[in-house]
């Protein structure tokens, strides 16, 4: 490695170090997402599968717990460390596939510049470990192509495992790594080998869990997820929020340098063709399913996670390898030298506003209602509003408060969703004891409250209206009734609309 080489690795170390180093001081400052509080309390239960997703999220945070406490920090630690092994991955993938260390460096940089990276590794959901198994996907796949050694495959099916072990979109990687083999003559070899098929059954090995929670369970995770999309429910509206959502989450000067990219490697010859053609694979593949998605449902832009590692590599490929037009040239040297800058402006920007309100004059914004503002003072007086009535449960009608109400009221507190409870099945049944006496419901205040309510319970009284607040904002009332008397059983055991006929 000449000197010059050497600074770019080095420099590349330093800038990653910084970006974790950003990530865990606002993970430390920002409150729990209700996904994360929800995600959290997985963890305290650990099982092969749960009722939304499988299970590495839940393993993640374990533990950061373990390390650093359940606190907003430790939640979140392990995740953002993550993003080390991931730039890792990326930086070898490149300079693998395309042989040149400034696409390695510009590779891994502009990756964590991305707000899918660096808000997706803070806020702890199954696409935080997903896209750093994805950077593996990639890897052992462009070290197959480096080796020619079998054995690399079972590396290739540990980490298409550990991906689907975060999250169901995994299952595409096979599609696209066959599509690979196909495509690329020198390839289709493998076929008649008995390696891809073993790193195949390396990838079920590991997802093996999950199949076996499902099958205890009436398969109801595989029916959700498969579910979400149905072709008899064509809306293409959805459609028209891709392009600008993942311009968001790239941010706009990766997603250009991206695009420039991909447009090169399927049209012109920059490296070597099966590089090209794996990279695009990778991509477009699962793109392609999100496009026929959003035809008839919402596609939410972090669902993108596993096609993020290959467009940073186009990105840098566009960035130093294509001989473009002197505007072209100009703009690809602008993207890749203002693109980390502005993936930290945008970074702290996004967070100072999700703590504060201030950028927006505390009026509401997309953060105000997922981030948990509010919710450590919040819970301190609804604990004292507990107390004073002497309810021995509290109560929630929705997954998101009852995860905020279990990480923010003191430890051991009885905090039940009493309905959706498939959500709950790895965890232990309540106690009676504690659903017998008087309970705490808590709720978004609204006209007429809760009508099923005075259908459980013969004495149901509010005792208490708490605003949750961002600065001046008031983001929600919640309504605190105190519930006795009930009248048959408390927990509504209904299956999920997935499993009704």
């Amino acid at each position: 490695m000449s000197g010059r080489d050497g600074r770019f690795v080095r420099n590349t170390s330093l800038a990653i170090l910084a970006l974790v180093a950003l990530r865990l001081v606002a993970a430390a400052w920002t409150p729990l997402t209700f996904d994360e509080a929800y995600y959290w309390m997985w963890s305290k239960h650990l099982a092969g599968g749960y009722y939304d997703h499988p299970p590495m999220v839940a393993l993640v945070i374990r533990a950061g717990t373990m390390i650093a406490g359940d606190t907003e920090f430790g939640v979140r630690l392990v995740s953002i460390l993550l993003a080390l092994p991931m730039s890792f991955a990326v930086y070898r993938a490149a300079e693998i596939l395309f042989a040149d260390v400034r696409v390695a460096a510009s590779a891994a940089i502009l990756l964590n510049a991305t707000l899918m990276a660096a808000v997706g590794t803070l806020i702890v959901t199954p696409d935080a470990p997903l896209l750093v198994a994805s950077s593996f996907v990639l890897f052992c796949l462009a070290k197959v192509l480096e080796t020619g050694r079998g054995a690399w495959w079972l590396a290739v099916g540990a980490a298409v495992g550990a991906a689907l072990l975060s999250k169901y979109t995994a299952f595409f990687f096979g599609a696209a790594i066959l599509i690979w083999l196909v495509a690329m003559p020198k390839q289709r070899h493998w076929l008649i080998t008995p390696w891809p098929y073993l790193g195949g059954l390396a990838a079920l090995a590991i997802f093996a869990p999950v199949i076996l929670w499902n099958a205890d369970h009436q398969w109801v995770s595989f029916v959700k997820q498969i579910g979400r999309a149905r072709i008899e429910d064509f809306r293409p509206a959805f459609i028209a929020e891709l392009v600008p959502t993942q311009i968001a989450f790239a941010t706009p000067l990766v997603f250009m340098l991206g695009a420039m990219g991909l447009h090169a490697l399927a049209w012109r010859s920059v490296g070597e063709r099966q590089a090209r053609v794996l990279i695009s694979a990778l991509f477009w593949t699962i793109v392609a399913y999100f496009v026929w998605h959003s035809l008839h449902a919402r596609v939410e832009a972090n669902w993108f996670a596993p096609v993020y590692p290959a467009l940073a590599v186009a990105a840098a490929v566009a960035a130093h390898l294509v001989p473009w037009q002197p505007r072209a040239q100009r703009l690809a040297e602008f993207c890749l030298n203002w693109a980390g800058p502005v993936g930290v402006l945008m970074f702290a920007l996004l967070i100072v506003q999700a703590n504060t309100g201030m950028l927006s004059a505390y009026r509401r914004d997309a953060t105000v209602r997922s981030v948990g503002v509010g919710w450590r003072d919040l819970a301190g007086r609804i604990e004292g509003v507990r107390a004073r009535v002497g309810a021995t449960c509290v109560l929630a009608p929705d997954y998101g408060t009852t995860g905020w109400l279990a990480f923010y009221l003191p430890r051991g507190t009885c905090v039940i969703q009493p309905t959706q409870r498939i959500r709950w099945v790895n965890m232990p049944e309540p106690d009676q004891a504690a659903l017998a006496g008087a309970l705490l419901f808590v709720d978004e205040a609204r006209p007429g409250g809760r009508p099923y309510l005075n259908d459980t319970f013969a004495r149901v009284e509010e005792v208490a209206e708490l605003q949750r607040r961002r600065g001046p904002l008031v983001i929600e009332t919640y309504a605190l009734n105190l519930l006795q008397d009930p009248k048959g059983e408390v927990l509504d055991r209904t299956p999920p609309p997935e499993l009704l006929p």
